[in-house]
């Protein structure tokens, strides 16, 4: 037996975040990020809209990127001290992941992080409050997941809380905040979507229900995400779309090991200054991925099939895996990714000596392989790696080498 799970309602299109006014509660606690939904008029209006609807309304503002374990738990009581009956997490994935987790122990106050991070492991939820997510950005989809990302810095790892009990219970998918995304930020989240589909496609978890939503989210991606980089707005209310197709997808699908990598390598070299950003991560691991995975002939077969619906050409699915790889490839280069971690700036932009020093990395990379395969998304990759295939992986993602293992 398996399980498709989606938020219960989902408000899309231009203006939607005025169904807030259509709220039934008491006390609304909105979470936010670092201040652009606030400079561009967002939080007051949802502010307004709910308090329309009758609402007492509290912020949690100030959630920062890669949130952390200390930031879920000072949302968490705030959450018990004000006693909400709507979390309202706004901006990028980043608040709307540590919202998520708040409501958790808000919900069960004496639960723990390491609690929390048991796969699939979540008591009910919803005896409290209900959850709504309006996302910002046009790449995590976590307004329609069930999944949360959180820090936690002692160990410089990026932990996954994965479980039904917290898709949202309303997402709203409201283009007009995407348009106020920096260019950066339009190349790293629209990968971190393509990846999205890419993955939940060749998953062991995919099935007839999530199949459609990823072929799709990647067409329109394939169509959109540069047009949308280069500023085209039309393109740019599609990828809002695009992303939360392929939310949809992976929620249910599950993820594989471009995802465990990224979520791996992340922080783990926060101390020379920078993280590997999720979406950049992502991108420059996906091709490498494919080329490993692509030895299992179930898997071949599939990229094929998205290669096929990419009209790529190609003779046959060996052909057509490497015409999809060079394909993201270019796209990388068109959003001005870099390949390789070896190249991989501080301000995530490609350069000659990036900024994760060699001998630092292969001091790592032992432990930041184990991570990658006790990671959540792990289980639902079409190949297991063992630790020596994870190292040769990372080291490929490394020093951008081809895969021949």
């Amino acid at each position: 037996m398996a399980r498709f799970t989606l938020p219960r309602d989902l408000y899309h299109g231009k203006g939607s975040l005025e169904a807030l006014k259509s709220f039934k509660g008491e006390r609304a606690m909105i979470c936010v990020g670092g201040g652009s939904m606030k400079r561009f008029g967002f939080l007051d209006r949802a502010i307004a809209y709910l308090k329309e609807a009758g609402m007492e309304v509290e912020l949690f503002e100030g959630i920062e990127p890669d949130p952390s374990v200390e930031t879920v738990m000072k949302g968490a009581d705030a959450m018990l001290k004000f006693k909400p009956d709507w979390i309202i997490a706004m901006g990028g994935g980043s608040p709307i992941d540590a919202a998520k987790a708040m409501w958790i122990k808000y919900e069960y106050p004496e639960c723990t992080f390491e609690d929390m991070c048991k796969v699939f492991g979540i008591p009910e939820l919803r005896h409290k409050a209900k959850f709504c997510a309006i996302s910002s950005t046009s790449g995590t989809a976590t307004e329609v997941t069930a999944f949360s990302i959180i820090t936690d810095y002692s160990k410089g790892i990026k932990y996954p809380i994965a479980d039904f009990e917290i898709t949202p219970d309303v997402a709203i998918v409201d283009p007009d905040l995407a348009e106020t995304m920096p260019k950066k930020l339009v190349a790293h989240t629209g990968m971190d979507a393509m990846t999205h589909a890419v993955e939940a496609y060749v998953s062991t978890a995919n099935c007839d229900y999530t199949d459609p939503l990823a072929i799709h989210a990647i067409e329109m991606i394939m169509q959109d995400l540069v047009p949308s980089y280069n500023g085209d707005m039309a393109a740019r209310d599609r990828m809002h779309n695009a992303q939360c197709l392929a939310g949809m997808a992976f929620s249910n699908a599950l993820l594989g090991i471009v995802h465990s990598m990224a979520h791996k390598t992340g922080a783990a070299f926060a101390d020379y200054g920078a993280h590997i950003i999720h979406g950049a991560a992502n991108a420059m691991y996906l091709p490498k991925v494919i080329a490993y995975n692509a030895k299992d002939e179930t898997a071949k077969k599939r990229y094929g099939v998205i290669a096929d619906y990419m009209h790529l050409g190609g003779k046959d699915d060996d052909e057509k895996v490497a015409l999809l790889i060079a394909y993201l490839r270019k796209m990388n280069d068109d959003l001005n990714i870099p390949h390789c971690i070896k190249n991989y700036g501080a301000d995530s932009y490609p350069c000659e000596q990036g900024f994760v020093p060699e001998k630092v990395f292969l001091e790592r990379l032992p432990e930041i392989a184990k991570n990658a395969i006790g990671d959540a998304c792990t289980g639902s990759n079409p190949r297991q790696p063992s630790q020596e295939e994870m190292e040769k992986l990372l080291l490929a993602c490394y020093y951008d080498r081809d895969i021949d293992f």
